[in-house]
């Protein structure tokens, strides 16, 4: 091989060996959030293969040489999750050396949020607390707490919470998601002042079948 300064970009290239250097796998795993009987929790797979085999995990796949992290991830939603078109976002990169028996993979992690009714009734939900008592594979139990952290930070300055409603709530329902998420009561009078911004009145009624109607509410 030539010196490098001796040649142009296109020659260095066409002359380059990408056999030159060891390749780490890379993977993303997905920590998909939702709310369900009134707690927050997170979707997990039963592993059928090893390393770790019959343990929980993150949902997760390794990305395609010729694919982006974000394709990835959509793909990986729509594969193990069957959903389509929901809020996702980068979280952290996970790379310790043996964060995983089988070879050097690097993990990007990512923050999904749903609503309950968009998932499928077949999704293994564990909230946060019984998490926090299970052992899950590879480093996953702590990519969760690292999302956890970043939901509850986020709901102060952004508006993260609608993520986890319909289109059309009550302002019971959007406090309660708050609440959830803050892992705090919240007085409600102080609450409809901070949040009065960020919706619009829908003019249209709950049913009322079970408790007294109330007003529903969207997202400016």
């Amino acid at each position: 091989m030539k010196n490098n300064n001796d040649i142009n970009e296109k020659q260095f290239l066409e002359q380059y060996s990408a056999d030159e250097y060891e390749k780490p796998s890379v993977a993303v795993d997905m920590v998909l959030f939702t709310i369900d009987e009134d707690t927050l929790k997170c979707a997990l797979v039963k592993r059928s293969e090893h390393p770790f085999k019959d343990m929980y995990a993150l949902p997760g796949v390794f990305v395609g040489i010729e694919e982006s992290l974000d394709d990835a991830l959509k793909r990986g939603i729509a594969a193990k999750a069957g959903l389509h078109g929901i809020y996702f976002e980068q979280l952290y990169t996970w790379g310790a050396v043996d964060r995983d028996p089988r070879m050097r993979i690097i993990s990007v992690s990512y923050l999904a949020l749903v609503p309950k009714e968009k998932l499928d009734t077949t999704a293994e939900l564990y909230s946060i607390d019984e998490i926090g008592e299970m052992s899950l594979a590879f480093d996953h139990k702590k990519i969760i707490e690292y999302a956890r952290e970043r939901v509850k930070n986020k709901v102060n300055y952004s508006n993260i919470a609608f993520e986890f409603l319909s289109e059309e709530f009550t302002l019971p329902q959007l406090q309660r998601v708050y609440e959830i998420l803050l892992d705090k009561p919240l007085y409600k009078a102080n609450f409809r002042k901070k949040i009065e911004p960020l919706i619009t009145d829908t003019e249209k009624m709950t049913s009322g079948e079970a408790h007294r109607p109330s007003k529903l509410y969207k997202q400016k």
